[in-house]
Order: C-alpha cells, then sequence, then structure tokens
C-alpha cells in the first residue's frame, strides 16, 4: 500500500553500509500540522540511498513510503520505507513552475 506524507527536511544522516553489504540512509521530515507537527523518520535502502544526494535540510518534500513491520527477538520494529520523493520548493533543483518574467500579463476581461 502507497503512503505520502508531505513536510520539511529537518536533516538528512550519512549512508549506513553493514557488513551484509545492505545500506540504508535515513532523513527526519518535519510535518505541517500546525497544531501539532512530528517529526517522522523516513529511511531509504540499498540503491535508494542515492536518491537524497543533494537533499538539505529546509527543504520541503512530498515523500512516498511504505510501511515496513518486523518482530526481532520478542520485539516489533516499524519502519517507514522512501521509495521516491518530491521536491515542493519552486527554487530547488529547478523544480516547480514559475511564469517567464517577459510574458505580457493576462487580459481576462470580457470583449462586451
Amino acid at each position: 500500500m502507497l503512503y505520502e506524507m508531505t513536510g520539511t527536511v529537518k536533516l538528512v544522516k550519512e549512508t549506513q553500509t553493514f557488513n551484509s553489504g545492505f545500506t540504508k540512509r535515513e532523513f527526519v521530515l518535519t510535518t505541517e500540522d500546525d497544531r501539532f507537527p512530528q517529526e517522522v523518520a523516513f529511511a531509504c535502502i540499498k540503491d535508494g540511498c542515492a536518491l537524497l544526494d543533494g537533499v538539505q535540510a529546509g527543504e520541503r518534500l512530498r515523500v512516498s513510503f511504505n510501511i515496513r513491520g518486523r518482530e526481532y527477538q520478542g520485539r516489533h520494529f516499524v519502519n517507514l520505507e522512501c521509495f521516491k520523493f518530491e521536491r515542493l520548493d519552486a527554487t530547488a533543483a529547478g523544480e516547480g513552475e514559475a511564469v517567464p518574467a517577459d510574458e505580457p500579463p493576462l487580459d481576462d476581461s470580457m470583449p462586451f
């Protein structure tokens, strides 16, 4: 099942490499709830770690993720695995939509 969350990047951690060769990179997103904002940790795994290259604190993202749960030694853990995100800031990496400055303003008055 696909989930999405929008927020501001608080921090991006370094990539962790484990003895098995497995790689994981975590980041924290602060939600945009005015009353009770939450700091939510996400993880990118394997090749997805490179997705976070160039992402900096303060950027707004819409994160697409899956919820993964597992049991280990009688304890249960939940991980939020990010598999893609969209930058929402118009200035970030050339994304967003800008109107050219030399374009004349729209005249939406009626012709009669």
